[in-house]
């Protein structure tokens, strides 16, 4: 099984930086490699998006994501359901204060079939989208 993670402190509001993050057509303003995204359907848990990606070698792929979880401010996780590598994510969010939030990012995918002969840069990619962390952190506590 692949798995990254990383956590950050972001000094915003729990209930702020979990909207954000809830809100998937905020992903291009954090994540370099979302090309396109749109809602498609639902609201909270079950909401789907349509997601356009910059894959290996500049190519474009489908990485559509379904909420699973959704429990304001503490928890919001995701499934992929589309595109090569469907892999499950969460966001952790702990209030440190009035206004700082710790925010854990988790990635895992179960390899298997192709998956598994992929593994080793599917861990790299996966190691780099959790360390967009510092972009959000960016994004949220810019001006």
């Amino acid at each position: 099984m692949a798995h990254a993670d990383n956590t950050i402190r972001i000094e915003r509001p729990a209930e702020e930086v979990f909207d954000f993050l809830a809100d998937g057509t905020n992903n291009p303003r954090w994540r370099s490699g979302v090309i396109d995204i749109s809602k498609q359907s639902g609201e909270g848990e079950g909401t789907v998006y349509r997601q356009t990606l910059r894959g290996p070698g500049g190519r474009t792929m489908d990485g559509d994501y379904r909420i699973t979880t959704f429990e304001r401010p503490n928890r919001l996780a995701f499934e992929v359901i589309a595109g090569p590598a469907r892999p499950l994510g969460s966001f952790v969010l702990t209030s440190d204060g009035p206004s700082s939030t710790s925010v854990t990012f988790t990635l895992d995918l179960a390899s298997k079939g192709l998956t598994k002969l992929m593994a080793p840069m599917i861990q790299r990619q996966m190691q780099k989208e959790v360390a967009l962390l510092e972009a959000l952190k960016g994004v949220l506590e810019g001006p």
